[in-house]
């Protein structure tokens, strides 16, 4: 049986690391819409650098109640079009989640951003994709004010012909060196589903397929604590610690002294001496944290004054570093003219490429089988 063709609409893009992950896993990406301008043009430069396809249908610089109003009728042909030949299409997107972060602006459903899920729910449940992916933070599953309005948004799906499966799931279990959980809803066209259905759940669908640890597993592990900083000394891994779960890997791994980004960092006009006083891998503190090179990082998130330190060099993360925690390829890079506030911004704002990466191959694996 031939393979099927998956394509995917996605929305609110980013500079595309969720992206990535469905690319990399063989998914044409054919519809993009991002709101903010400099992460679209990073999106762009992204791809251009890394020799990749533009979208068939375009970037679309909008705000996606947009689509739900005067551009209707335009994203519905292309979602027609897109399956003229016998293609499933995809809608993916997390939309901005600071009204439903505990440490954010907490407005839930009326917040600005977070009437934004209700747009997103409602666009999948009017055009009806064949699948979809939802990602949030774990406040709208956790909190119970905020789970009231994420049940309500199943509902709207389960009433639209949708089957699906959620999970709370953490970057480390991909294999990310970095402790950040987000809550993964996924969807089917219940049509499709045939003997995968049960009510309003998918059979057969395994969150855990393509993870690589558990959480169990790794809070087992005798990472290390905090030690003196000492800038420029090397040292090695210590006994037992995973090495590719650390940060220094992965500086490593995406060689991030000569990344093209490897000079976007922020230079404090003052603090310096604060900054030498703070021990590697103390990340106990909202801000000014430093993060250890034989350990994970903590969530990496740059916003509400937010600093992380290097681990070993008297300055804050550059973005280079930042990306290679995300865990992008090193060939992925942002553009120099992009301002240092946008870039840590698209940065924090991601999904991790490998927590993307794997999630796509489960989906991909999982429709195909259908």
């Amino acid at each position: 049986m031939p393979t099927k063709t998956l394509k995917i609409f996605s929305f609110f893009s980013g500079s595309g690391f969720l992206d990535l992950g469905f690319e990399k896993n063989g998914f044409q990406i054919e519809l993009v819409n991002e709101y903010f301008p400099p992460f679209m043009e990073a999106y762009k430069y992204s791809r251009k650098k890394m020799g990749m396809r533009s979208p068939q249908y375009g970037y679309f610089n909008i705000d996606i109640n947009e689509f739900l109003l005067e551009r209707y009728q335009e994203i519905n042909e292309y979602l027609e079009v897109a399956r003229a030949d016998g293609s499933l299409v995809g809608f993916i997107g997390g939309p901005p989640c600071p009204d439903f972060s505990i440490a954010g602006k907490n407005k839930g459903r009326n917040g600005e951003n977070g009437k934004l899920s209700l747009s997103y729910v409602t666009l999948i449940t009017k055009l009806k994709p064949d699948f979809f992916l939802f990602e949030n933070v774990k406040g709208l599953w956790q909190t119970a004010k905020h789970r009231e309005f994420f049940e309500e948004l199943k509902k709207k799906l389960f009433k639209a012909g949708y089957s699906t499966t959620e999970r709370l799931t953490n970057a480390l279990e991909y294999g990310a060196p970095q402790d950040r959980d987000r809550i993964l809803l996924f969807g089917v066209k219940k049509e499709l589903l045939g003997s995968h259905r049960k009510e309003n759940t998918l059979l057969g669908f395994s969150w855990e397929k393509h993870q690589t640890h558990t959480l169990d597993e790794l809070q087992k592990i005798a990472w290390p604590t905090t030690a003196a900083f000492v800038a420029d000394v090397p040292t090695i891994c210590p006994a037992g610690v995973p090495e590719d779960m650390t940060v220094e890997h992965w500086f490593r791994k995406n060689d991030v002294e000569n990344h093209p980004n490897a000079g976007d960092y922020f230079t404090p006009h003052g603090g310096l001496q604060r900054i030498k006083t703070i021990e590697e891998g103390d990340v106990s503190k909202k801000s000014y944290k430093r993060l250890h090179r034989w350990r994970y990082s903590p969530t990496v998130a740059y916003g509400n004054n937010e600093v992380h330190l290097h681990p070993y060099k008297i300055r804050r993360i550059s973005a280079a570093e930042a990306l290679s925690l995300q865990t992008l390829p090193k060939e992925f890079e942002l553009p120099a003219k992009m301002t240092l506030t946008n870039k840590f911004k698209t940065i924090g704002n991601g999904v991790p490429y490998l927590l993307a990466f794997g999630v796509a191959r489960t989906i991909k694996e999982y429709m195909e089988a259908l």
